[in-house]
């Protein structure tokens, strides 16, 4: 990839720390901007849940320096290689390269508002370097995705009826959908996740994406996907899933919802031992990974790990239990918060999941999904024993601040 000019490199080494420290100012005054002159994307694309909350807001904070830090570094890991995830999710979204000049135009009229005078033509012309710099590679990315999945750019969204719909815990519903016409739905990797859009009562269009969970044995591939949806409730402070909880009112067979193109790069390794570490609804993308294996019959070592508040929280319990059954070299340890002492056993256990003493797969993969602090706290412990960070993967559902939190 092209890296940044040696005058732009230097002036970007050495206003990283102004730039990076005032970006957290600099993007909500961004977002003001972009939604004055574009509301549709407010109404019809951004997650409304996550710009009330301001995780939107501090993910692109997070991008845009993490970015520019690697973009002057003279070692670690490739800038490009930490943009994956981010071109995934906006492919499943179809942005398309005519995104990335709105963006640039109302991001450098808040920097300019933020910082003033500060920013001469100078630095101005360097960070602009940057933002294209990150704004091409990921077009570079997407168009690839695209090509791929023999889709033009954009042009992933589709309508299908909901076949089946299955009630897994008392939060947690499945749902199974295919073609409206009845054809062939394009293939997908275990582990990948779909977007879902919704109209909801005001309007608005609102996007959320969900682990595809495969489907059972005996199922022909391509005749359905399935995916696991959680509902969220209200809290204070922060509203609820608008999303999640329509599908969960509002939505049973029957009926027909739009859903993009597969996307995701949490996909299994061609061989070698697994480790499968999920908490809550994580558990979805790890559904999807034991359904391949057993309807593959693969042999591979998997251990697969799951922590939940009680056992009838634990969506896909039973399934996930006759599945790691089945595998030849399937074993499976189970953490409960709220677990009786007499209930406890060798592969139930009480409290919170701890891989710090675990007995691990030599030279395993391990795979995480979860709530952002779960996965941080277990990648630290996993790396603090020696696992490489290229043998760890993760899915993070919602905006991208994996990209200073977990990759550090």
């Amino acid at each position: 990839m092209a890296r940044l000019s040696e005058t732009s490199t230097e002036v970007v080494r050495a206003t990283l720390p102004v730039i990076g420290g005032a970006i957290g100012d600099i993007t909500p005054v961004f977002y003001q901007r972009l939604f004055a002159a574009h509301p549709e994307l407010q109404r019809d694309l951004f997650n409304r849940g996550n710009q009330a909350q301001g995780d939107q807001q501090r993910a692109l904070a997070g991008a845009i320096a993490a970015y520019a830090t690697l973009l002057v570094a003279e070692d670690g890991p490739e800038p490009e290689a930490v943009l994956a995830r981010i071109a995934h999710k906006h492919a499943s979204l179809g942005i398309t390269e005519d995104a990335y000049p709105i963006v640039h135009e109302h991001l450098f009229a808040a920097i300019v508002e933020v910082l003033g005078d500060a920013v001469t033509p100078e630095i101005a012309a360097a960070w602009d370097e940057v933002y294209w710099n990150m704004a091409n590679a990921l077009i570079a990315i997407e168009q690839g995705l695209y090509a791929e999945a023999d889709v033009k750019p954009g042009d992933v969204w589709r309508n299908v009826v909901v076949r089946d719909r299955v009630q897994e815990t008392a939060e947690v519903v499945s749902f199974v959908v295919e073609a409206t016409d009845g054809s062939k739905l394009p293939p997908f990797e275990a582990g990948q996740y779909l977007s879902v859009a919704v109209r909801l009562p005001d309007g608005a269009r609102q996007i959320r994406q969900y682990s595809l969970i495969g489907l059972p044995a005996g199922q022909a591939e391509g005749s359905a996907w399935a995916f696991s949806v959680k509902r969220v409730p209200d809290l204070v402070g922060a509203p609820g899933g608008e999303v999640s909880n329509f599908l969960h009112d509002r939505v049973t067979v029957g009926d027909v919802i739009e859903v993009s193109t597969p996307y995701g790069e949490l996909t299994l390794t061609e061989e070698g031992p697994l480790v499968l570490v999920s908490a809550g609804i994580g558990i979805t993308p790890m559904v999807g990974f034991l359904r391949h294996l057993d309807r593959t019959g693969s042999e591979r070592e998997v251990l697969v790990l799951h922590a939940d508040r009680t056992e009838e929280h634990h969506a896909h319990r039973a399934e996930v239990a006759a599945l790691v059954a089945a595998l030849p070299g399937g074993s499976q340890l189970r953490w409960y918060e709220d677990l009786a002492v007499e209930a406890a056993s060798d592969e139930v256990l009480a409290g919170r999941i701890d891989v710090a003493g675990l007995a691990l797969p030599q030279d395993a993969h391990v795979y995480l999904c979860g709530p952002l602090p779960f996965m941080a706290a277990v990648k630290t412990t996993l790396v603090g024993r020696g696992v490489a960070d290229e043998k760890i993967h993760y899915e993070v559902f919602g905006p991208s601040r994996e990209l200073t939190e977990l990759s550090a």
